[in-house]
């Protein structure tokens, strides 16, 4: 890391303001290459920016000049040309290109799109700053979760090394197929980053999660089947870090970062209120809600802490000290989250109103005020009994 050459805040600047989109028939083109060259720099200076902890002024430029959109609209044209225009070059039998790297860097666009995008999408200010390519947005993460979804019954992904026999072509094809698998990691955790965001979103992107493309009971398909996680060999495997890593038996029992990344985006959709107001809790939803049956037990409850208790379970796992690369993701989870969800996180026992002893009684009137004892209830009296009957107007406090 101590090689690499880091922007100044005046060429990021010049460098984002230079983002535009382009067509499908300009993709590999001078221009095109620039701007993939210049989405790379913008890409490893905001990954650095947010590991050393100085402010993340790319995030900060893109919502700035408005080029969130301009990135949206980027991704998903190179998505189109992987699907539309890649498949025909390696269906032609007399294309043997000696060279296949220029085709990479359009196979590779859509990856350090994506991973950019992960990278700044924590910040609430970027979601709203997608304006109405977010609903492009949520409906390109929907695409990458069904095929993600899909492949789990398919088997492994390809291997990571060729064969010696292989074409260049087919290489590349490898290639892209095992890129593929991780841009569908990537869109699991900005899609996450969005939920974060629901009760803020506009009432047709709330419509669209949760009514066109139901992704609660996507969520639970992934939770369930887990593709991110297989067995060779009798040995769990993760997939992380480009690459399959065997999990030690003592570390099985933890959740990954991709399940508490499902995990967090469920408790968004069925917790928050707006999206509780909207989401329709059908036969087959329920159906769906039932393989989880901490899912189904919670949303059954009227307690709201019950559903915080298992969010408190997940996420200590999540933060688990012993997995190093996420220890950021927990700094970026403690900026990003609200203050309950802090609170079912690490909660703190309540202080009497009176003497700040620890406090187990509360005033069953207005539920507002603790207290470790009736004799401080009764002498905070003086001091609480306006804002209780403002509070809950009706019986004397118990």
């Amino acid at each position: 890391m101590g090689d690499l050459e880091l922007l100044l805040p005046g060429e990021a600047d010049v460098l984002v303001r230079r983002l535009r989109s382009f067509q499908l028939r300009e993709m590999g083109s001078e221009g095109w290459n620039q701007q993939h060259e210049n989405l790379e720099k913008l890409n490893m200076q905001a990954i650095l920016d947010a590991t050393v902890s100085q402010g993340e002024p790319i995030q900060e430029l893109l919502v700035t000049h408005g080029k969130i959109p301009t990135l949206v609209e980027e991704l998903i044209a190179v998505e189109m040309w992987k699907q539309k225009v890649f498949p025909v070059l390696c269906r032609l039998e007399d294309f043997k290109p000696q060279n296949t790297f220029p085709i990479y860097m359009v196979v590779h666009h859509e990856a350090s799109i994506i991973n950019l995008l992960e990278t700044v999408f924590f910040h609430k200010e970027v979601c709203e700053s997608a304006e109405d390519t977010v609903l492009d947005l949520v409906d390109y993460c929907h695409r990458k979760l069904t095929l993600l979804v899909a492949r789990s019954g398919r088997g492994s992904l390809p291997e990571e090394e060729g064969s010696q026999d292989s074409t260049p072509m087919q290489e590349l094809q490898k290639q892209a197929e095992l890129m593929e698998f991780e841009i569908a990691l990537k869109a699991l955790s900005v899609l996450r980053y969005i939920t974060d965001c629901v009760d803020s979103l506009s009432l047709s992107t709330l419509s669209r999660m949760l009514s066109t493309h139901n992704l609660p009971c996507l969520l639970v398909e992934l939770l369930e089947h887990s593709p991110w996680s297989r067995r060779e060999g009798g040995k769990l495997q993760q997939f992380e870090g480009g690459h399959w890593q065997t999990v030690a038996p003592s570390e099985q029992q933890k959740l990954s970062k991709l399940d508490g990344q499902v995990w967090i985006a469920l408790y968004n959709l069925l917790l928050s209120p707006e999206a509780r107001a909207r989401y329709c809790l059908t036969s087959f939803a329920k159906g769906q809600l039932l393989k989880i049956p901490e899912i189904w037990e919670r949303l059954e409850q009227e307690n709201r802490g019950k559903w915080q208790a298992i969010a408190k379970h997940q996420l200590r796992h999540v933060f688990s000290p012993s997995e190093q690369d996420l220890r950021l993701q927990a700094r970026r989870w403690a900026e990003t989250y609200r203050l309950d969800v802090l609170e079912a996180v690490a909660p703190e026992r309540p202080r009497c109103a009176h003497c700040n002893a620890e406090a187990s009684k509360r005033c069953s009137r207005c539920q507002n005020e603790w207290y470790c004892c009736r004799d401080c209830q009764v002498k905070h009296w003086e001091k609480h009994g306006k804002a209780c009957v403002l509070a809950a107007p009706g019986d004397r406090v118990k």
